[in-house]
């Protein structure tokens, strides 16, 4: 089979499922770019069934518990307790650096068989009598009994199944790691990851590889984006939009990479992932804001179900009804990662609350017993990878004032 683009953990699920898997990548190397990456229990479970998690924990940190304050005053707002959350799920929230997982995912790819291929930038999907093909850019061709499409946001594949575009938030993301022997890291308790909401920006940290880096992000909605223009995002902007923050806020911003940022995009989630022997996985089927930290998780997800699926109906000549396996897939994902896309975003509109509803906001997770995961069931428990049962309606706490109405979830996350 072949998978193209940046889905090493479906690679890597379906070789484990007995499949030979051709990974094409479209640049000259295999590599990531970003910083730190949060793994919540719901993607952890996924690397200890792949024999992962104790390497991933070697090059992360476990941290002790999330925190989330206020940007304007630096008051603690609410936390979660991530030792205690362990233990409700069974598997640890874990913090890495994103070149790590990737490296950890590509060579566990490597040891399992895989044919990973560099220079492979897929022009076109089709499907065939037999499986599906994808033509390259050199005009090679590549044919297989099926073709996962995990090749991103502006996935090629998905314009088979919708004529769709991604949405901009008008949000864009810094982000920046700073040495631990920095003064800087010194007051930072590295055994939290911590976010900050204000007024339409937010700023979160967390220590990486076992407390030698601090993982920095500041996020900020551009005026210029709202305005319509296309240089948006820059550095002018970050700087006025933390203006008014705390000082430990505000002192963190040296810290950022200046030369680049990451702009904000998701798009409206579809139900349909499948066409054919094609199937969307991934951000190419439902990239969301990253206010959940769920992104990369999702796709994880996604690798780990299909994987399932193709050993159910794997007859014991080893031929695979991908048939009925795609049709199961299709069965148990959509639905969940709606969810979250449609989370991501309200999560990020109360993180980024001013006036009276900020004040409401901020009264309200003080008052949430730290204990409390009514909210984050749904999420961390298993419930997103089996069709068996079906998962709690998401129903949003109302937050109103004279002039506002916004729904509040009380979850946990941060964009990362």
């Amino acid at each position: 089979m072949i998978v193209v683009g940046g889905g090493l953990g479906v690679a890597l699920s379906l070789t484990r499922r007995g499949q030979r898997v051709r990974l094409l990548e479209r640049a000259p190397a295999f590599g990531e770019v970003g910083a730190g990456i949060q793994l919540a229990p719901n993607c952890t479970r996924i690397l200890d069934d792949y024999g992962l998690l104790e390497e991933a924990k070697s090059l992360g940190v476990v941290p002790d518990a999330m925190v989330m304050r206020d940007a304007v005053d630096g008051t603690e707002l609410t936390r979660l307790d991530l030792r205690h959350l362990e233990q409700r799920y069974g598997y640890p929230y874990l913090v890495i650096h994103r070149s790590d997982l990737h490296g950890l995912l590509l060579r566990a790819c490597g040891r399992a068989g895989v044919e990973l291929i560099t220079d492979a930038q897929v022009t076109s999907y089709e499907n065939t009598d037999g499986g599906a093909r994808v033509t390259l850019a050199s005009g090679e061709t590549h044919e297989a009994g099926v073709v996962i499409a995990a090749d991103g946001l502006h996935s090629l594949a998905r314009k088979l199944l919708v004529d769709d575009q991604p949405v901009s938030s008008a949000y864009v993301a810094y982000r920046g790691t700073v040495p631990a022997e920095l003064p800087r890291v010194r007051s930072v308790d590295l055994a939290e990851v911590v976010v900050y909401v204000g007024p339409s920006c937010h700023f979160v940290h967390y220590g990486l590889r076992g407390g030698e880096l601090l993982n920095q992000v500041a996020v900020f909605e551009s005026p210029k984006a709202l305005a319509g223009q296309e240089d948006w995002g820059t550095p002018d902007e970050l700087d006025a939009a933390f203006a008014e923050t705390c000082d430990f806020v505000r002192d963190g911003l040296p810290f950022m990479w200046r030369d680049k940022w990451w702009r904000m995009f998701d798009r409206d989630p579809i139900m349909n992932w499948v066409h054919g022997r094609i199937a969307l996985l991934g951000d190419s089927a439902h990239p969301p804001l990253q206010y959940i930290a769920q992104g990369a998780i999702m796709a994880i997800e996604d690798g780990w179900v299909l994987g399932e699926h193709v050993a159910r109906n794997r007859a014991a000549d080893g031929t695979v009804d991908w048939d009925t396996a795609l049709v199961a897939y299709q069965a148990v994902r959509p639905e969940h990662c709606r969810r979250v896309l449609s989370t991501s975003r309200t999560w990020g509109e109360l993180w980024h609350l001013d006036g009276a509803p900020r004040e409401q906001r901020n009264a309200l997770l003080r008052a949430r017993d730290t204990h409390d995961y009514s909210f984050v069931d749904w999420l961390y428990g298993p419930t997103a990878l089996t069709p068996d049962q079906e998962p709690p309606m998401f129903t949003p706490i109302p937050l109103t004032s004279a002039d506002a109405e916004v729904p509040l979830t009380v979850a946990e996350g941060d964009a990362a």
